[in-house]
Formats: structure tokens, C-alpha cells, sequence
């Protein structure tokens, strides 16, 4: 039997995603109640600017005090679609002292403070879901925290920025530099006015974070994440890519260490074998590629942003949520019980593709093979091209601790032969 007296949900935030979540729940307001066992109302909105236009919206609803909304003690579920650390950091936690759970698409708040809110919940007997925060409309939250439960995972390998995977994708495909194809990614509405959260891997990082703690049981912030950014990638290093059959994609790893006892979480592009599962994501989607110890290789990809899109993931957390508060229960928490360490990026085992331009004449490939040597890195593959005195020499590695192979591009910025370092790119996904 359905219960008559509604669940009643504030909505923090109401621009794209947060227009498309009133809109959803006011069109679907029978579907939702027949899902959760109980009508779903939306109590209130709290907004910066109330004279602005939201199509759909009620109106009546509309407030600018945030603090009271949240504080009203009548309220079941907050949804967050505000963004950044404050002041969302704080109504979150005054929802949780007045007794209602929350839903959030908070990345960068969760990647910062994700363990002082799973603490702040689980005292006040409180959900916290944040489906909506890594991939938009895909489902890997909550696979990852339940479904993969009793799996062991070792590696998360994901596309989770759909900004820099258009970018990439057009640099690769049209052959267009950076700056066209940010041009395009820009007036299709796909990169902010200020990309820089986006091209710089920040926006990936948060969610690498959030992705690699849940993975492995452990506790990882955003300052563990090593970020590398994309805006130097150029026609040529795609040209690179395309002579070693791969395409240059800015991914999200999360790894555990092969021994088990730590692990680490990084940003950066790279490349990737065209046969990788991950080579083939287009446009402007995201895809993340799991492999755990029972389940094997898993792939989920879909929209990663856009308001229908994120507003999709929203509501698949507000069902479950308020499915939990009609069963006097709460979802699972934070698992953190390994608590493993966080390796630094120089302890990570990579392959790397350096583009050197050098000398043309005899010894140099010598001189450039005992500087790998002599840092114990191993050369997989070296292509020389050249002519007129100058020449370029291709050197792919092994697989060695990024910072040995770091080492030796310094050492080889200082040969006499070595005119330059044209590029430098990790290889994954082999």
C-alpha cells in the first residue's frame, strides 16, 4: 500500500541540472511515487538570482535562503546541484543535523571533504549518494560501492571528461590543433568560457578521486591526484600515436599496486592501442574500464554531463534514497577499511613515448641508448628519421617507475646531439 503523506525534497541550485531535476519531478510525479511507495514533493528551491526565467519551474517555490530551506525540519531529501566547496560544504551538513539525507552532484566537494560527510551522515543516520558526481547519466557509483561489493578491483581506466574527449577527438579525426577544436567544443556549448577545470584535469581528478576511494576501500583526496593537463598536445603527437596503431585520450587510473599495499590515482593523456575498448569513445561521451579479479573486464559508457543527462542520475539517487527513508534504513557509507596508502606519481610503473630532435650524424643513437641504460630504463621500439644535419629519433620504453624515465628525459636535455624534447607521452591501456 502506498503511503499518502509526500517525502518532501529541497533542491539547492536550480541551472541546468537542477531546471531538468524540478522539471522531471513535476512531468513524472506518478512514476516516481509508484517507484518509491510514496508521492515525492518538491518543497522548495534555493537559487542565487530568483528574477531569472526557469521554464517549468514553480515559481512559488523560489527562495534565496538556502540555510532556512535546509533547516525547515520537515524536509526528507536535499538535492545538491549548487557545486563547488561552499556554501554547499555547510548546507550539507546543516541538512544532516536536521534530519534529512542528501543526494549530490558535488565532485569537487566530495574529492575534498568526501570522509568528513560520509562521517557527518552516518551520525545523524543520514544518506549521502552522489551517482551524479564522476559520470553523468552512467551507473558506476553505485556498481562500484555495491554490485562489484564482493569483487576485488584492481584497475579503474576511464574517459570521464566530456569537454577534452571532444577536443582530442577532433584534433584526431579532423586533424584540427588545440585551439580549433577548443574553438568548436566551445560554440557547440560543450567547453565552459573558462575551460581551464575541464583541459587542465581537474574536473577528471575529482573524479579520480572520488573513483579510486570507493574502488579500493580507501581514503583518496583530490591532493593525492596527479594531473597533468592536455593543452599541449599537438597534431604531431597524434601523428605519433597513429604510426604506433594508437589515439591519445586524457584518462582517469586508478590502480592498485601490484603487491596490494597501496595505491594510486592520476591524470594525464596518453596513449592508447586503437584495439582498447576506450579508443573508440567519440564526441564528447565517457567511458570507464574496470577490471576486478572475478568480474574480468567491465565497460560502462554513456553522456557524461548535460543536464538531462546528470538530472537522470539525480533522480536514480532520490528514488533510492527515499526508498531507504520509507524502510527506516540507510544505504551504504563510506568503506574505508584498507586504508592504504597513496603511492606518488614517481613510484608508478609506466611506458613512455619520447619525440627527440637531435643531430644527424653517427654515435648519437648511442649516446641516447646508454642514457637509458644508465637509468635502468629499458627501450622497447626506436624510429630514426632525418636529413640535412637534423633528424628526429622516436623511442618508445618499457614499462619503468615514471620517475627513472623522467630522469633520464633531463639527462637527455642535456646531450650536445639532443636539440630538443618535441614531445613526451605515456602509453597505457596495453
Amino acid at each position: 500500500m502506498m503511503r499518502t503523506r509526500p517525502l518532501k525534497v529541497a533542491l539547492l541550485g536550480c541551472g541546468v541540472v537542477g531546471t531538468e531535476v524540478a522539471r522531471i519531478m513535476t512531468t513524472h510525479a506518478d512514476d516516481l511515487a509508484a517507484r518509491i511507495g510514496a508521492p515525492v514533493e518538491l518543497a522548495g528551491i534555493a537559487v542565487r538570482r530568483p528574477s531569472r526565467v526557469r521554464a517549468g519551474v514553480p515559481a512559488e517555490l523560489i527562495t534565496t535562503d538556502a540555510t532556512a530551506l535546509v533547516k525547515r525540519g520537515d524536509i526528507d531529501v536535499v538535492v545538491e546541484v549548487i557545486g563547488g566547496i561552499e556554501p554547499a560544504r555547510a548546507l550539507i551538513t546543516t541538512a544532516f543535523e536536521h534530519g534529512a539525507s542528501v543526494v549530490s552532484a558535488n565532485k569537487a566537494l566530495l574529492a575534498q571533504d568526501g570522509a568528513a560527510l560520509h562521517a557527518a551522515a552516518e551520525s545523524h543516520g543520514a544518506d549521502l549518494y552522489y551517482e551524479a558526481a564522476v559520470a553523468g547519466a552512467i551507473p558506476l557509483v553505485r556498481p562500484l560501492r555495491e554490485s562489484l561489493a564482493g569483487d576485488k578491483v584492481n584497475r579503474v581506466l576511464g574517459i570521464v571528461n566530456g569537454t577534452t574527449n571532444f577536443i582530442l577527438d577532433k584534433m584526431d579525426t579532423s586533424g584540427a590543433g588545440y585551439s580549433e577544436a577548443l574553438d568548436e567544443a566551445t560554440a557547440l556549448g560543450y567547453a565552459e568560457a573558462d575551460p581551464t577545470a575541464d583541459v587542465e584535469g581537474f574536473d577528471a581528478a575529482a573524479k579520480a578521486a572520488i573513483l579510486a576511494g570507493i574502488a579500493f576501500h580507501t581514503r583518496v583526496r583530490l591532493d593525492d591526484v596527479h594531473r597533468e593537463g592536455m593543452t599541449e598536445v599537438t597534431a604531431a603527437d597524434f601523428a605519433s600515436a597513429k604510426q604506433m596503431g594508437c589515439t591519445i585520450k586524457l584518462l582517469a587510473i586508478c590502480e592498485r599496486a601490484a603487491d596490494g599495499q597501496s595505491v594510486t590515482a592520476r591524470v594525464h593523456p596518453a596513449m592508447i592501442p586503437l584495439s582498447h575498448p576506450l579508443a573508440s569513445v567519440r564526441e564528447a561521451y565517457n567511458a570507464v574500464f574496470i577490471e576486478a579479479e572475478a568480474a574480468g573486464q567491465l565497460m560502462f559508457y554513456g553522456p557524461g554531463a548535460g543536464g538531462s543527462p546528470t538530472a537522470s542520475a539525480v533522480l536514480g539517487d532520490l528514488v533510492a534514497v527515499c526508498r531507504n527513508k520509507l524502510g527506516e534504513a540507510t544505504g551504504p557509507g563510506e568503506s574505508a577499511y584498507t586504508r592504504l596508502p597513496v603511492s606518488p606519481m614517481g613510484e608508478v610503473v609506466t611506458r613512455y613515448h619520447i619525440s627527440l630532435d637531435v643531430a644527424d650524424k653517427p654515435g648519437v643513437l648511442a649516446q641516447v641508448a646508454t642514457v637509458f641504460a644508465e637509468h635502468d630504463v629499458s627501450i622497447d621500439t626506436v624510429r630514426q628519421t632525418g636529413k640535412d644535419g637534423e633528424a628526429s629519433l622516436v623511442v618508445v620504453t618499457h614499462r619503468a617507475p615514471d620517475a627513472a624515465l623522467s630522469a633520464t628525459v633531463e639527462a637527455l636535455r642535456r646531450l650536445d646531439t639532443v636539440r630538443g624534447v618535441a614531445s613526451i607521452m605515456r602509453v597505457e591501456g596495453e
